[in-house]
């Protein structure tokens, strides 16, 4: 029997013995480590997913929002800078950008020297309030779940553990950039 303040068993810890039976070879350290880390970065997605969602966006809305939330006033950047920043096709960003138009949460800025693909696209008002809204409801809801299994110092400790292996993994196999695809070496 486990006393009251022992951690409970996380989905791993629950099912790892079972997949090592399946897995010659792998180490159970590594292979827990790797589970829990991407299970949280999925529910990490979720969590995004939910606030996004409750103020009437896709979490690609936020994406592009965030780019131009992002940038000094007034908050604007040419179509294809937005689409590289994000792993996007042109024809996708174009999409995006049709829709946040018609939400009233980006406008054209001035025309640039060249075509239409050098005229970039500017934050509104209403965008940057409701990319503010949703991001200040992420930000609290992972401060909560978080707070609510490590302290301050578990949390640095996290971090100082996390960071070399983030190196490492980059080192190997390429730049990671919060959104879009590795850029492989």
């Amino acid at each position: 029997m486990s006393s009251p303040d022992a951690p409970r068993p996380d989905s791993v810890a629950a099912e790892l013995a079972s997949w090592m039976t399946h897995l010659p070879g792998a180490r159970p350290e590594v292979e827990g480590a790797r589970q829990r880390i991407r299970r949280l970065a999925r529910l990490f997605d979720e969590v995004l997913a939910d606030a996004a969602a409750d103020h009437d966006l896709t979490v690609g809305d936020w994406e592009a929002l965030s780019v131009l939330a992002r940038r000094e006033p007034p908050h604007e950047g040419l179509p294809g800078d937005i689409a590289r920043t994000l792993g996007l096709t042109s024809g996708t960003m174009s999409l995006r950008i049709d829709r946040l138009s018609r939400a009233g949460l980006v406008e054209p800025g001035p025309r640039g020297d060249g075509d239409g693909r050098s005229r970039p696209i500017r934050l509104t008002a209403a965008g940057r309030q409701r990319w503010r809204a949703a991001t200040d409801e992420r930000i609290r809801v992972e401060d909560g779940l978080v707070a609510g299994a490590l302290d301050a110092a578990q949390l640095d400790a996290l971090n100082a553990l996390l960071a070399p292996l983030l190196v490492r993994f980059e080192d190997e196999l390429g730049h990671a950039p919060a959104r879009g695809p590795v850029r492989r070496r």
